[in-house]
Order: structure tokens, then sequence, then C-alpha cells
């Protein structure tokens, strides 16, 4: 077991849990949700996501990250269940990814283009980083479809509905 996977595995579980309380409320009309005309379905944000996740998996196996993928199944930004499934799949894949990086590999750079080259660590923390931009721009919108989440969810991202306010 390398020293990234032995350090930050709990965290990087702890961190995607997160994804896996909020797919677990929403149904499939919320992924429709969209707040205005120039933004995103809810839908479209998770598969974003999924296709964020998606490119780190593939710069921890080739040390070569581009953003350029994009999922080939519409539906996955209209179902939940279908998010679910693609969530746990990308989860599983970044874990070997992971895991299977040597002492030797944690040393490398990871050329993600433009003269960026973090290193295999460093990259690594911009992932869960990225998970949670992701949080708050969600949170956002959970927040307009009122969606309750368990308190861990607040504890790293925020309340979503501030029971105290007086009307």
């Amino acid at each position: 077991m390398n020293s990234l996977w032995q350090q930050f595995s709990g965290l990087l579980h702890e961190t995607q849990e997160l994804r896996q309380f909020m797919v677990d409320v929403l149904s499939d009309d919320d992924l429709a949700y969209q707040p205005s005309e120039r933004s995103l379905t809810l839908g479209a944000l998770c598969r974003e996501m999924g296709e964020v996740e998606r490119s780190y998996i593939d710069g921890f196996k080739t040390f070569k990250q581009n953003f350029d993928y994009r999922h080939p199944d519409a539906g996955v930004a209209t179902s939940v269940e279908k998010l679910k499934a693609w969530y746990a799949e990308l989860d599983r894949e970044l874990e070997a990814a992971l895991q299977g990086l040597s002492e030797d590999d944690l040393q490398k750079p990871i050329d993600r283009g433009y003269g960026f080259t973090p290193g295999v660590t460093m990259n690594f923390h911009i992932y869960r980083e990225a998970l949670l931009i992701f949080y708050g721009k969600a949170h956002v919108y959970l927040k307009a479809l009122n969606k309750r989440l368990p308190e861990r969810w607040h504890w790293w991202v925020g309340d979503l509905i501030d029971t105290s306010a007086s009307t």
C-alpha cells in the first residue's frame, strides 16, 4: 500500500460519501431542475462531476490529464439510478488507480497541459477540492429544491434549511 493511499484513503471516502448522501435524496425529476436558462440542470452538473472524476482516474493511470471525456449516455443526467451506478463504478476505478501507484509513482508529475504539472499527491488534493466545489454548487440546487440531507452534509457543506429564520 502506498503512502498516499495509507494516509488519505479515509479522507477520500468521507469526501465521496457526501455525494452518495446527495444522490440518495434526489429523484429523476430533481435532476431536471434548472435554476435559470443559462445554468446547467442538476443532472448535467452531476454528469459533469463524473466526467471530472474520469479525467482524474485517467491522469493517475497515465500521468497525463485532460478534461475532454464526455459520458456517452445522456441518460446518466436524467436517471438517479444510472448516476448512482456510474459514480460507484468511478469510485472503484479511482480507488484501484490510487492503490496501484507505487511510491516512485507518487513522485511523478501529472501533465495537465499548459505547463501545469502537479505531483500525484497534489493532484489527489485538487480532485478532492473539485468534489468540494461541486458540493458547493449542488448545495444551491438542493436548497432551492428544499432537500434535507444528513447532518454530515451540513458539517462539510453547510445548512440547507435554516429552521431558525422567522417568516
